[in-house]
């Protein structure tokens, strides 16, 4: 075979660290993408978003033990071929293992016996199983294994090489094969059944997006009394150990935590209270803010500014944020809307400088660092819920 491993989808933000890290430890790596703006950076050793230290390494690694193409021929000639395309929900927020199916029939064309195939993002409890049964009535004698990321984006070279990988196959060879791929980057190997690693998976983004519910929960709750949650938290999580977990509030968002926490919920056909409760709080916050400075301005009167447009700090995805969500809301209910994002360059954004001069209303919608710096007057309203100023929570 021509290459040792093939990561399909592999210029996304799972992927390509996923492909880099793999190249710099020696094997030959292949990265198969439709996505031609992103093959002909990356063929050019740039990366097409933030990721700290990788455009470094991919400098060196591309075109010598690392590749790029948009031919599905690259997944026949690959021994292990690692899927990062995970189960996406509907409209209703149940999961549409139908587009996944479609998916692993159009691959299974290019697959061809002996192959390994490793499913890399967060899936349907039960996914992987069903992905190996599919195969095999296909005629196809693949492995399958299920080897979770665990990354979160911006770190993901770090923590490639330092978090502890879990793999998960269906046989005692699959999970060998499947283990020794990923001991090139990590000696610290956890072993699942399939359907244990999917849930584990799905615990992990669950409990985090819990948290942080709570958090807002709470910051809510302070504000609906116009008291400062910021102040009560100091007082909760100074030198106080079990409070080290404790979250500060903000936008919960972002590609994966919402989704899998509905995931979480259809699996247990729906009976997940809490998980819909997290969901009902974190989705709630930007009518929240909109509510509260409804309350206590004329906002049709008012210019609101939101600052910071990505879903996390010092990031340029946007996906699933929840600022655009507080941008939908507030075109209708104030007199105009101006947005800001230092890593974000879109039509009709404006500098973070005119957002802070001409905005009556300042709303920080994602904490980057590059803010800290801003020189903001202290006649305007400032909602941050982060409490990213240190000024406290309330507005």
């Amino acid at each position: 075979m021509g290459y040792d491993v093939c990561v399909v989808g592999g210029l996304g933000h799972v992927g390509l660290p996923l492909g880099i890290m793999l190249a710099e430890a020696g094997k030959k790596v292949v990265l198969y993408d439709i996505n031609t703006k992103a093959i002909d950076m990356v063929s050019k050793g740039k990366m097409p978003f933030l990721e700290t230290g990788a455009e470094e390494i991919l400098r060196k690694v591309i075109n010598n033990t690392l590749f790029v193409s948009n031919d599905r021929a690259v997944i026949t000639e690959s021994h292990y071929v690692i899927i990062v395309i995970g189960t996406p929900v509907d409209e209703h927020l149940n999961p549409q293992f139908t587009i996944f199916k479609q998916f692993f029939d159009d691959l299974s064309g290019c697959l061809k016996d002996g192959q390994h195939i490793i499913l890399r993002s967060t899936v349907f409890p039960g996914t992987t199983e069903k992905i190996k049964e599919y195969l095999a009535a296909k005629g196809k004698n693949v492995r399958v294994s299920f080897c979770p990321e665990r990354i979160a984006e911006g770190k993901a070279i770090v923590e490639l090489r330092e978090l502890p990988q879990i793999v998960a196959s269906f046989d005692s060879d699959s999970e060998v094969e499947a283990a020794r791929l990923f001991e090139i980057l990590t000696d610290d190997i956890m072993y699942l059944t399939p359907i244990e690693a999917e849930l584990a998976k799905l615990f992990t983004n669950v409990w985090r997006y819990i948290q942080f519910s709570i958090s807002n929960q709470f910051y809510q709750i302070a504000a609906q009394h116009k008291l400062d949650f910021y102040k009560i938290y100091s007082a909760i999580t100074y030198k106080y150990p079990r409070a080290a977990s404790f979250p500060s509030a903000g936008f919960a968002a972002g590609p994966c935590l919402f989704k899998d926490t509905m995931q979480l919920a259809a699996f247990s056909n729906n009976s997940f209270f809490l998980g819909h409760a997290a969901m009902l709080i974190n989705e709630g916050l930007p009518n929240f803010i909109v509510s509260t400075l409804k309350d206590r301005y004329s906002l049709k009167e008012k210019t609101v500014g939101i600052l910071g447009m990505a879903f996390k700090a010092n990031n340029d995805d946007k996906r699933e944020s929840l600022s655009y969500k507080l941008k939908k809301i507030l075109e209708i209910e104030s007199k105009q809307v101006l947005c800001s994002d230092v890593y974000i360059n879109e039509r009709g954004f404006v500098t973070a400088e005119t957002l802070v001069s001409e905005a009556d209303i300042i709303v920080l919608g994602t904490p980057h660092k590059e803010y800290a710096d801003l020189n903001i007057q202290q006649d305007k309203v400032m909602v941050d819920v982060w409490n990213f100023f240190g000024n406290g929570g309330l507005f």
